[in-house]
């Protein structure tokens, strides 16, 4: 199975990124984050309070999450519930960090995507997170740390969710770096992996760079 790894900070682009790498390679695309995303839909919709760690890990049991891996087709499901557009609500940006800081909840989830990565029907797949290369895919055959300056990150993000002014993003940006800091490390590369920074280069480059990198390695 092939399987580039991107992961990175809050607002470097990594789920649209990604999305398109796996277009053109024609590869499965994995967005992890929607899995957590889906988990925090279902716990607030059961009124579990997201701060008791073991309420929310106790959840695992039962959770029957599936995903569409088409990167021309966002599709997410709990259960018989399609929650696609659901997890994208404002108030599940606001609380998916609360989940994603619980490390029971992380393990789960890491072996979900390997097994979802594993049973794709893809020749490869493109997974897309924030420990992607160094916990889920450590032996990924591409690995990249997409990044940007933070005050690029803010903006993209700021012109990503409607209404939402620059100090309100600046806010909500550097607090999803500090939650999520605690579990992982985003912002520094591991061994082997290769560092992408769009700080100064638009979508469009920014995937073929990406892309040009995968083909690159698969000609080794």
């Amino acid at each position: 199975m092939i399987v580039v790894a991107i992961d990175g900070p809050a607002g470097s682009g990594k789920s649209s990124v990604a999305r398109a790498v796996a277009a053109q390679l024609g590869y499965g695309f994995l967005d992890t984050g929607a899995s957590y995303r889906a988990l925090t839909w279902w716990a607030l919709d059961q009124d579990i309070d997201l701060a008791d760690e073991d309420a929310v890990a106790g959840l695992l049991g039962t959770f029957t999450y599936s995903s569409s891996l088409d990167p021309d087709l966002e599709s997410f499901a709990v259960g018989d519930v399609d929650v696609t557009a659901k997890i994208r609500d404002p108030r599940i940006s606001l609380a998916v960090s609360a989940v994603a800081q619980n490390l029971r909840v992380r393990e789960w989830m890491k072996n979900s995507a390997r097994d979802l990565a594993t049973h794709s029907g893809f020749p490869g797949v493109v997974a897309e997170g924030r420990d992607m290369t160094t916990v889920v895919f450590p032996d990924a055959s591409t690995r990249i740390l997409l990044t940007a300056r933070e005050e690029v990150r803010i903006e993209r993000r700021a012109g990503d969710v409607a209404g939402r002014d620059l100090a309100e993003t600046t806010a909500s940006v550097r607090e999803r770096d500090a939650k999520d800091s605690n579990v992982v490390d985003f912002f520094t590369a591991a061994p082997g992996v290769t560092v992408v920074d769009s700080s100064d280069i638009n979508f469009s480059d920014t995937v073929s760079a990406i892309v040009d990198i995968v083909r690159a390695g698969s000609d080794q």
